[in-house]
């Protein structure tokens, strides 16, 4: 067992990133990689790095230079290493627990252990305190490295059946001989000391997204490692991070990629994605497909109740200027919030997606309402289409919870988003009753897509990986790079055209990924879009037979409700402010069944703040 291990001094000094890889890669390569030892070092790294008194911002050319590591000490860790194994040995009596497999008892009374010892009266859940180099430095722990400490203890004592269970904002652990048994360990939001202990079925059966419907990432030993990994807090500021930290993690990241222990948990793969689109890899898959093999593995694996795989997607997008793309990601998300019903402890998904609805979407039709942009979406029904249903997942995770979400500080931008799109545009939404054959077909040719999403998706028997792994813009480019655009007769004599005429063909492929619409995510979306635009220039009626009329499903009451104000010719604003924000009449445990998660239209279930 880990805890009669004797530390490896040969490996140490830990002085650069390398080396440190090469430690973790050694652990790995064992049945049961020692977390103490691991949490220890990547702690160590990360604090050092982040929390010193002369920390300095770092400046553009440190960006392409080697980050240099503070030299790690084997004497350092070894008395943090001895010191935590002596708390947790000297504090649990094994006599009392003479049992091959933990009982909620021994849970219980080490998760008392973590908990008492704690620094009482600072603010939990602060950066940099999930490691237990906080805690055997300092006493602090924030609510993922209680979960942890409590995994590494079970550890010590020999319980190898006790493992991590992690949801999207929350962690607790499972044990038993099959992993049947759950136990509340630590806290979550302004604490809960009194769940330590208690199985998770009262947060089952609220249907709260906290507990993702009983589909958490359930750790193996080795995805423990990835958890702390991926963990790892770089942030000096709000607004700024430490280079050498965020390349430490993700050269880890990378380790664990490479040896498939990333394959079944989606938000290391966001992190992963976050740290390539800003400093990408020589040699490696792009951000993009990274952020594609974390929804590809919540689909596969978590029966699409995760929201976050797809809330990363949506802001690489947004961050690209690929719009439409953004708008299809968010509703994907929306669809995987709609099964859950909202609670207080919901905070944090619930500041993600009003961020979303009342920062960025507006955001987003500033843009393209001023300048050469103008109207690049504002005359797509699917585009429109996504905005609603959008808005439909948040209705209806409000039906049936105790609390209400919204307020009329969501339904003002909502009213100014819909007054962008002209009565032409949402006209031709093709609306369908909930539990027609035609709602049924377009719920199945949605999931179908959400399957294909024309990404190329593929699973090998040795993990994840994606067939066409270039960036949309990048192909884009590349396709276009061999056309001749400038005039010769012009640049030699000065006659004539400065530019070569292109035909209409060429015009709608290049003109494409500009507006996004060539991104490998959006199946369809070409061809709806530059129709539109053909329609509208007055186009012949084949171009205009290309433009299908998105069909639509709203099941949330209120939208229902708003069916024929958000259609109407004219926009009635105040109605749809006083339908959007009047109280859910839906009683609570009114929502059952396949409706509940979204009907037979799969949707799917991320930053929040970079904690896991």
């Amino acid at each position: 067992m880990a805890g009669n291990q004797h530390l490896d001094s040969s490996l140490f000094p830990l002085e650069d990133i390398t080396s440190v890889v090469k430690l973790f890669k050694k652990e790995l390569e064992k049945e049961d990689p020692d977390l103490v030892l691991l949490s220890i070092i990547a702690g160590a790294i990360e604090n050092s790095m982040t929390c010193g008194k002369n920390i300095t911002i770092p400046n553009e050319n440190e960006l392409f230079e080697e980050p240099k590591l503070p030299k790690l000490q084997f004497h350092i860790v070894n008395a943090l290493y001895t010191k935590f194994h002596s708390i947790i040995k000297g504090s649990i009596d094994l006599t009392q627990y003479e049992t091959k497999y933990a009982t909620r008892e021994l849970i219980k009374k080490i998760s008392d252990v973590i908990w008492n010892s704690l620094t009482r009266g600072y603010y939990k859940d602060r950066a940099h305190l999930q490691s237990l180099y906080s805690f055997m430095t300092g006493n602090k722990l924030d609510c993922f490295g209680v979960a942890f400490a409590v995994i590494a203890a079970c550890q010590v004592l020999g319980f190898n059946d006790v493992h991590l269970a992690l949801s999207e904002d929350h962690a607790w652990v499972v044990f038993g001989e099959k992993a049947q048994f759950t136990a509340e360990v630590t806290w979550h939001g302004k604490g809960s000391e009194d769940k330590r202990g208690q199985p998770i079925d009262a947060g089952l059966s609220s249907r709260s997204w906290l507990y993702v419907k009983g589909r958490p990432v359930l750790c193996s030993r080795h995805m423990e490692v990835a958890a702390l990994v991926s963990a790892i807090n770089p942030s000096l500021t709000v607004t700024t991070d430490s280079v050498g930290v965020a390349t430490f993690q993700q050269e880890l990241l990378w380790l664990l990629y490479d040896l498939k222990y990333l394959d079944k948990y989606p938000m290391a793969l966001g992190n992963l994605a976050e740290l390539e689109e800003f400093k990408p890899t020589v040699g490696r898959v792009p951000c993009f497909t990274l952020l594609q093999q974390a929804i590809l593995s919540a689909r596969r694996y978590y029966d699409n109740c995760h929201v976050y795989p797809y809330t990363y997607q949506a802001g690489y997008f947004y961050r690209h200027a690929l719009y439409k793309q953004a708008f299809h990601s968010w509703a994907n998300a929306s669809d995987v919030i709609k099964q859950y019903n909202y609670s207080r402890d919901d905070e944090e998904i619930y500041k993600e997606l009003m961020e979303i609805a009342n920062e960025l979407i507006p955001h987003i039709m500033k843009v393209v309402s001023s300048g050469h942009s103008a109207h690049s979406i504002l005359k797509d029904p699917e585009c429109f289409a996504d905005l609603l249903r959008f808005y439909d997942g948040i209705c209806q995770w409000e039906e049936g919870s105790q609390t209400p979400v919204l307020h009329i500080g969501w339904a003002k931008p909502l009213v100014n988003t819909i007054s962008k799109f002209d009565s032409e545009v949402r006209g031709r939404i093709e609306m369908l009753d909930v539990g027609s054959s035609e709602s049924a077909a377009a719920a199945e040719e949605h999931s179908t897509s959400l399957n294909n999403n024309d990404e190329e998706l593929v699973l090998t028997t040795t993990g994840l990986s994606l067939a066409d792994t270039l960036d949309p813009k990048i192909r884009a480019l590349t396709a276009a790079c061999g056309e001749r655009i400038l005039n010769r007769q012009f640049l030699l004599q000065g006659g004539g055209e400065p530019f070569v005429p292109g035909e209409p063909e060429d015009e709608a492929t290049t003109s494409a990924p500009c507006d996004g619409s060539g991104d490998p995510s959006s199946s369809g979306d070409a061809s709806g879009k530059k129709s539109g635009e053909v329609s509208d220039s007055g186009a012949d009626g084949a171009s205009k037979q290309k433009l299908a009329s998105p069909k639509l499903v709203l099941y949330s009451h209120k939208m229902r409700g708003l069916k024929d104000l958000l259609l109407g010719e004219k926009l009635n604003t105040h109605a749809i402010s006083l339908q959007l924000t009047a109280q859910s009449q839906v009683q609570v445990g009114g929502r059952k069944g396949p409706l509940s998660g979204g009907g037979g239209e799969e949707g799917s279930r991320s930053k929040r703040t970079r904690r896991e």
